[in-house]
């Protein structure tokens, strides 16, 4: 039984870095606050499902859908069809920890993918209520 407790979490693991992205391509909400009110601020995209979407989320932010389902991942690629494939772009899901998120890493996947070469995931360590809302930074309520 241990074995393949063992094996399974390598697995996991190993999946997951395989799909990770750098390090440079996380930006910190502080950033992400201050890359909104530029002059060139990046297209944000939740990849959330749609409830916590409506009742709140980052300013400008667009809907794309939950980025674990395939239909998620149609709504990225349709809502991304309108950018050029060097746009910046910022994903965020905020639901919990970014490392055990089911929705970015699919999502990051897609657009990688895809061919979009300048995609940022919003680093969440704990979630968006208390790093983006509890800090104040610019957020929205109801769908756009």
């Amino acid at each position: 039984m241990f074995v393949s407790t063992a094996l399974l979490a390598a697995l996991c693991l190993s999946e997951e870095s395989s799909t990770a992205w750098r390090q440079s391509e996380l930006i910190e909400p502080s950033a992400l606050a201050k890359a909104l009110d530029s002059s060139d601020p990046p297209y944000v995209v939740c990849v959330s499902d749609s409830a916590p979407y409506r009742t709140r989320h980052i300013a400008q932010a667009i809907f794309a859908g939950p980025g674990g389902k395939p239909e998620g991942i149609d709504l990225l690629k349709a809502a991304a069809s309108v950018f050029s494939k060097d746009d910046n772009v910022v994903i965020y899901c905020g639901c919990c920890p970014l490392n055990k998120c089911p929705n970015v890493r699919p999502a990051y996947t897609a657009l990688k993918e895809s061919g979009f070469t300048h995609v940022r995931v919003l680093d969440v360590m704990t979630n968006l209520g208390s790093e983006w809302y509890g800090r104040g930074y610019p957020s929205e309520s109801g769908v756009k």
